[in-house]
């Protein structure tokens, strides 16, 4: 860490159970914005622990469609962590190959990260869950 970032960073720890919190309360607004529409896998919290939503990761089919026709909307979208950990360079010792670990193959090529800070507004995340919502329930992705 250099210098600026550390400045910056003692600016902002002071802030972060605030920003955790807000976090929170958008993946929880989004959770409902897309609770009983199938086609959308939401983040899962469990019971003992308390998930932070740096990132907001959502399961899709088609993501790579899902994503360009979100973005032709307006909506930031990103594709976090698109190599599995056994595919990794840094794990390439272990000697995994594609196919080793299939699940979580597929669910690297499944998962799209939408819009997710603590200064979102609630009409933004109201438009996001629209567009998610019209696009994955289009009768046609492609």
């Amino acid at each position: 860490m250099d210098g600026i970032q550390a400045a910056v960073l003692s600016i902002k720890l002071p802030h972060l159970d605030e920003a955790n919190s807000l976090r929170g309360k958008h993946a929880t607004e989004y959770n409902q914005a897309f609770a009983g529409i199938d086609e959308v896998l939401t983040p899962f919290e469990a019971m003992y622990a308390r998930h932070v939503y740096h990132v907001y990761a959502i399961r899709v089919q088609e993501r790579d469609v899902v994503a360009r026709n979100l973005q032709e909307k307006g909506v930031g979208c990103a594709v976090h962590y698109p190599v599995p950990i056994h595919l990794q360079e840094a794990c390439r010792n272990l000697g995994y190959k594609k196919g080793s670990f299939p699940i979580a193959e597929s669910l690297a090529d499944q998962f799209l990260s939408l819009p997710m800070f603590p200064e979102l507004t609630e009409e933004q995340i109201e438009y996001v869950a629209r567009c998610v919502s019209e696009v994955v329930g289009a009768e046609a992705l492609v």
